[in-house]
């Protein structure tokens, strides 16, 4: 499985950004999509999940402000971000866990000024 993800960008505190991540395969109904971030120097964290059932997690740290979703006809994930903080800042991944198999992004830059 590929994915692609994109819509990364430069934006400034309390704008919004749409994150999507696009996978060369339907995901079944048993794949948990979601979205990871890698600050500079810092480990990778997750930001959001989705099960197939449409069940999210989110990090306490964007609750409320990020939105996971997903579009299984067109193979696609979603993050939306809005009310970002300069914290946002980061390298974006997203992700497939199949089974036992889990499936990365390439990553798209998140960059929030202030």
């Amino acid at each position: 499985v590929q994915l692609q993800a994109s819509g990364g960008g430069l934006v400034r505190v309390g704008g919004s950004l749409t994150l999507s991540c696009a996978a060369s395969r339907r995901a079944l109904s048993s794949t948990t999509t979601g979205w990871y971030r890698q600050a500079p120097g810092k480990q990778r964290e997750l930001v959001a999940t989705i099960t197939g059932g449409g069940r999210t997690k989110y990090a306490s740290s964007v609750k409320g402000r990020f939105a996971i979703s997903r579009d299984n006809t067109k193979n696609t994930t979603y993050l939306q971000m809005n009310s970002l903080e300069p914290d946002d800042t980061a390298v974006y991944y997203c992700n497939e866990l199949r089974g036992s198999y889990s499936y990365w992004g390439q990553g798209t830059l998140v960059t929030v000024s202030s």
